[in-house]
């Protein structure tokens, strides 16, 4: 589906991130480690604020603060949080949040190295559990007095299945329990969990808001209470500091991301289509091939991203590696986001009872469907499909 123009017009305003007082079209960077003030009282001052004062770069930075204006903004967030990487930024939200004898649970499939955190954790007393989406009538039931935390994607890694956001947030919200939502595969662009009830919205922005697979990042968009916490609890603690360097290449990632989001979208569409057509694939996991499974909900996504994932009609390992080793135009590698377009499989040869227990199959795989000609990558993919 097409952004809307007046949606366009909104995030043009908001991915500028605001003036600064120099006047620059783009943002100063400011890469220095610490900020120095006339007076040792109002050094103090600073110190004792370090949240709303720029005292050393670990807390705050006004290079880092641009591109937290910009993704706040454009979650309707009150605040952002940056990182340097998406799982700083998770793990920021995990300890700056709950205590031993918490609970977390998971819903949907979530991104793997999110729930190797949580078995970490496990050695401080905190446990989680998963439900998948078959399962949406027995969250109540798997809420447990001591969970504290209830974190889901959605669409969801690998399968790209869709939740129904709002009545996770309203039952969480009847238990007391907050929200956290992993919104990188859309954007802030095609879905707004905050504006559904979700409490806290994570991205890594290593994918599609820098855009060009040359900085990893991640952040953090939430109320200022919550954020208080993190902050303090956690991001102070841990040092999981975006550099401001970093923040500028992203802050120019945000200014072209309503751009590049509707070519990934163009692209994936057309890809998934394709293959949806195809002899040799079983079936293709993309929002837009489930619009029947999602009656109700549907104003929750205003768009797609470019990354989706389909199943090969034989899945052996030796079916997977000889179809990916085949392809020309996308590229192997992990991560997704950029302009370029990437292949991956789950499937490693040796994990069979894995994925069997995540449900996925031993012949996906997973596209990141990038800014190239669309003809070109039908093309490359007919080849692969064909051996």
């Amino acid at each position: 589906m097409p952004i809307d123009p007046k949606d366009i017009a909104i995030c043009t305003s908001d991915v500028t991130g605001g003036s600064n007082p120099y006047g620059s079209i783009a943002p100063p960077i400011l890469q220095t480690s610490l900020f120095t003030r006339p007076t040792f009282e109002d050094l103090l001052v600073g110190l004792a604020n370090e949240k709303g004062n720029c005292v050393y770069t670990r807390g705050q930075n006004p290079t880092v603060e641009y591109l937290e204006r910009q993704l706040a903004a454009l979650e309707r967030g009150e605040v952002c949080k940056c990182f340097g990487s998406g799982m700083a930024a998770v793990s920021a939200v995990f300890l700056g949040l709950l205590q031993s004898g918490d609970h977390i649970l998971f819903l949907n499939q979530v991104y793997g190295p999110t729930l190797e955190l949580a078995e970490h954790l496990g050695r401080f007393g905190i446990e989680f559990d998963v439900v998948m989406p078959r399962e949406m009538d027995s969250i109540e039931k798997a809420i447990k007095p001591n969970t504290r935390l209830v974190w889901f994607e959605s669409p969801s890694t690998m399968l790209f299945k869709v939740l129904d956001v709002r009545r996770v947030t309203e039952l969480a919200a009847t238990r007391g329990v907050i929200t956290g939502m992993n919104n990188t595969w859309s954007t802030p662009l095609f879905q707004k969990p905050m504006m559904f009830g979700v409490d806290i919205v994570m991205h890594s922005c290593s994918k599609y808001v820098g855009g060009h697979s040359d900085v990893v990042a991640g952040a953090v968009v939430t109320n200022h209470e919550l954020m208080e916490r993190i902050f303090y609890g956690a991001f102070m603690l841990n040092g999981g500091v975006l550099a401001p360097f970093d923040a500028w290449l992203l802050a120019r990632g945000v200014r072209t991301l309503p751009i590049r989001m509707e070519k990934h979208q163009n692209n994936g569409l057309e890809v998934a289509r394709f293959l949806d057509q195809h002899p040799a694939v079983h079936c293709v996991f993309h929002p837009a091939m489930t619009l029947d499974q999602r009656k109700g909900i549907d104003t929750q996504l205003t768009g797609y991203s470019g990354l989706f994932s389909f199943q090969l009609e034989t899945g052996t390992f030796a079916d997977v590696c000889r179809f990916l080793n085949r392809l020309k135009v996308f590229r192997l590698g992990v991560s997704w986001g950029g302009v370029e377009s990437l292949a991956i499989s789950p499937n490693r040869g040796d994990n069979a009872d894995y994925l069997a227990g995540q449900g996925i199959p031993a012949g996906l795989i997973r596209l990141s469907v990038g800014l190239e000609d669309v003809g070109t990558l039908v093309t490359d993919l007919e080849h692969a499909l064909a051996g």
